[in-house]
């Protein structure tokens, strides 16, 4: 999952298909070390004589903006936090035996603008800082003294984004080293036009920098390697001879891998293409590109189906902050949010509203998620924009980037270009009078150019013609769809599941995905959609996010299935239940606390509920138990309450109500059975007072290479060990030592006011969390948490 030396990678799969002894032809390091950060403005500091001394040293990924006070008149749009700006600097040594080569530094996102310097001279920037860029920094480079990169990050306005953007260096940076004569940036694109179960065709075209208008005897060679590193493939092609294009794209002969391992959500199989480019008979450069071999099929008759077999999207639409890190994209982070998604049943995700990281997609391809790659919100110049620049001068720059940078990802089944665009005219891009269908077909006809691979869409709403909205007379008379709808690739409607039959008798070749469902009808939008026919849906904010808050103190979106510490409530068993065959059986007690709300014209929000049994004497409470097997019984303290028969209903399945439960301490017990026989079992038992805290470590194998992080979770427990939810408030304190570092506290409270760099947070239903990340050599670590009234508790890890 962690990355090692790209260099060093290469020349062992070099080695591995047996090309000759070589020195190293490119150098790609990671370059997020050994900075140094100041919040706020700062006069000169791009000069390299600045006196940063005082700055605060940091590693990358950086979000500033999370750990700056909560302010309840910033807002709540974007998470109650201030807009603000960071400067980084980082100072390095030239090595000599890049003289001669091409030197570049390669950042992949500056949150929300930003722009950067070497040695006091401009090297580039980001005007929509979703996207990153590649800069040449050769003749700027110092061999006789320090170099010395800075970088201004801004998070813009308040009205340049809707939700919590985070800002700074909040991704990976790194330095490339290459020969003139190169692969070029995103240069190797990989696809698959045919696949039988004994052989699949596979296509490689390179994209080449440095041959332009020249004559060379330029040799290129693909060498594909199969999941286990074997070679199954080799081709090669000689480059074209003074073309006068600054990037040439050269296509290699196809080649056939026999019995192909198909890439698929249960079998995420990788290939490997090993390309080397050759020189008068010299390696001069190298890039390793993964690849699944697999197909993908859209219809109205069947919605989706990958490698011929059907399969409805189970997914989450959601933005990109991970909780007590904020945006900073730590690829652990990514990697037990995915994790926890797969072991719920879902099975895709949607980069609403912008792309994601890098690391984010090499890991869906690596866990089998299926993803729906999302470019932009609005299509506007001024309101919710998060570019520096017009929206009509930089769409074609940024749809190039982000298709050349994500299309050989397997786990990449459809471009969507926008959200929510037919709400006013001004939203919906150029100013051609059609809601966007002009703009749409523009951006189509880009994207096939750079790969025809994949069908298009925009995820609608409000979803009616002619920007009809809910306040208007005739919403519910003339339901017909948007026009943009009507003729994009895939039709994607935000919520209005009830509305689909309608949209298809005007458009009846309309194939149709819930980009979004609402987490408030719970299992409806997934049984009210016609599943055989139709694409998938992705719950809106299934996990926890910043911003997009409608009260302070919330400090952000938390009508969902996971909190920000990816801890499930109740109702994400519910989901569980209809996303997965497994047998299961959850109870949830039902408190009288609701938090209802009309957002965004839907009305969203949830009822309280809480898979405990602490609770007070003599009342009776509501009880739901959510199953998917035939029937539940339910116990407390042994004594039956009946049986019931699984719910069948669209807006009820799975779930089974059981009202005026009385409380008394022990245990409450619900049993699941199938064709009689018990399949499934939940039990909760009331806790004790708390009198100690637990630690538990999520990470087996935790890496020693400065980026991987450990999570540790606490908890309050009474004197048999279970957890305490109702234990009475109370500041843990975190000590850490060692071969790693704290670098954020959490409780999952998005109503608390304390920040994340502590060292200290509030017990909430009994639970708090510490995030270590590693240093970049092996070694022990102790992390030892205390708090008044209860026993401290203590861990020891080894990094490796």
């Amino acid at each position: 999952m962690f990355r090692r030396s790209v260099a060093f990678f290469i020349i062992a799969l070099l080695a591995a298909v047996n090309l000759p002894a070589q020195q190293e032809t490119r150098i790609n390091q990671l370059f997020n070390f050994g900075w140094r950060f100041h919040f706020g403005d700062a006069k000169d500091a791009e000069k390299p004589g600045y006196d940063d001394a005082g700055w605060k040293a940091l590693d990358l990924p950086h979000d500033f903006q999370i750990n700056q006070p909560w302010v309840e008149a910033a807002g709540g749009a974007r998470g109650f936090k201030e807009m603000s700006t960071g400067w980084y600097r980082k100072t390095f040594k030239a090595d000599p035996a890049w003289k001669g080569k091409k030197v570049l530094l390669d950042f992949e996102g500056i949150m929300l603008t930003g722009d950067a310097w070497l040695n006091g001279e401009k090297i580039g920037g980001t005007d929509y800082g979703y996207l990153g860029f590649e800069t040449d920094i050769s003749k700027l480079l110092r061999y006789d003294g320090d170099n010395v990169v800075a970088v201004r990050a801004s998070t813009g306005d308040k009205g340049a984004s809707r939700w919590y953007t985070g800002g700074g260096l909040f991704r990976d940076v790194h330095l490339i080293v290459k020969n003139e004569i190169a692969v070029a940036r995103h240069g190797v694109y990989i696809t698959t036009p045919a696949i039988t179960s004994q052989k699949a065709t596979v296509n490689v075209q390179v994209a080449l920098d440095g041959i332009t208008n020249k004559n060379y005897n330029l040799a290129i060679r693909a060498a594909i390697l199969a999941p286990d590193g074997k070679q199954v493939a080799v081709t090669t092609a000689i480059a074209p001879q003074r073309n006068k294009l600054k990037t040439v794209e050269v296509p290699l002969p196809a080649v056939a891998i026999p019995a192909p391992q198909l890439w698929s959500c249960e079998t995420p199989d990788l290939y490997t293409a090993v390309v080397t480019l050759t020189l008068d008979g010299k390696p001069i450069d190298a890039a390793e590109q993964k690849f699944g071999i697999r197909t993908i099929e859209f219809s109205k008759e069947f919605g989706f189906r990958l490698n011929g077999k059907k399969v409805f999207l189970k997914g989450i639409a959601n933005h990109h902050d991970l909780g007590a890190v904020g945006v900073a994209a730590y690829e652990t982070a990514i990697a037990r949010q995915m994790d926890q998604l797969k072991a719920f049943g879902f099975n895709s995700i949607r980069t609403s509203h912008n792309p994601y990281s890098e690391a984010f997609l090499r890991l869906a391809d690596e866990k089998g998620i299926l993803i729906v790659d999302e470019l932009y919100d609005k299509w506007s110049n001024k309101d919710y924009w998060a570019g520096r620049k017009p929206w009509t001068a930089l769409w074609f720059e940024n749809e190039m980037e982000w298709i050349r940078r994500d299309r050989n990802h397997p786990s990449v089944i459809l471009w969507s270009f926008g959200n929510e665009l037919q709400m006013r005219e001004d939203l919906a891009g150029l100013p051609t009078g059609d809601w966007g269908v002009t703009t749409y077909r523009l951006m189509n006809v880009l994207a096939k150019r750079y790969d025809s691979t994949r069908k298009t869409t925009v995820a609608m709403f409000p979803a009616r013609a002619g920007g009809v909205g809910k306040n208007d007379p005739d919403f519910n008379t003339k339901i017909v769809p948007p026009e943009l709808a009507t003729v994009t690739d895939v039709s994607s409607f935000n919520y209005r599941w009830l509305n689909y039959p309608d949209y298809l008798k005007h458009a009846p070749n309309m194939i149709i995905y819930q980009s979004e469902a609402t987490t408030n009808e719970l299992v409806a939008p997934f049984y009210g959609m016609d599943r055989e026919r139709m694409v998938g849906l992705a719950y809106w904010g299934a996990i926890e996010y910043w911003g997009e808050s409608n009260k302070w103190p919330k400090k952000g979106w938390n009508y969902s299935y996971f909190d920000h510490t990816l801890q499930p409530n109740p109702q994400a068993y519910l989901i569980k239940s209809i996303f997965s065959d497994n047998p299961l059986v959850r109870i949830a007690v039902m408190s009288n606390d609701a938090d209802t709300v009309t957002w965004n014209e839907i009305v969203v929000g949830k009822k309280a509920s809480f898979s405990h049994w602490n609770w007070e004497a003599g009342k009776k409470y509501n009880v739901f138990t959510y199953t998917n097997a035939d029937e539940v019984e339910l116990f407390v303290n042994g004594k039956s309450f009946g049986v019931q028969k699984n719910n069948t209903t669209v807006d009820k399945h799975n779930m089974i109500l059981w009202q005026n439960i009385p409380y008394s301490p022990g245990k409450i017990t619900a049993v699941a059975r199938k064709n009689g026989r018990e399949v499934a079992r939940h039990e909760l038992e009331t806790a004790g007072k708390a009198v100690g805290l637990k630690i538990e470590a999520e990470h087996t194998n935790w890496k020693a290479d400065g980026m991987d992080l450990q999570y540790v979770k606490v908890y309050a427990v009474d004197s048999k060990g279970r957890r305490v939810y109702t234990a009475s408030p109370a500041e843990v304190h975190f000590k850490v030592a060692g071969a790693a570092k704290l670098i954020a506290v959490d409780n999952g409270d998005q109503f608390s006011n304390e920040l994340f760099d502590g060292g200290h947070r509030q017990l909430y239903n009994g639970f708090a969390l510490a995030i270590l990340r590693s240093g970049q050599r092996p070694g022990q670590v102790s992390i030892k948490v205390s708090a008044d009234g209860l026993k401290p508790a203590e861990k020891k890890f080894i990094t490796k």
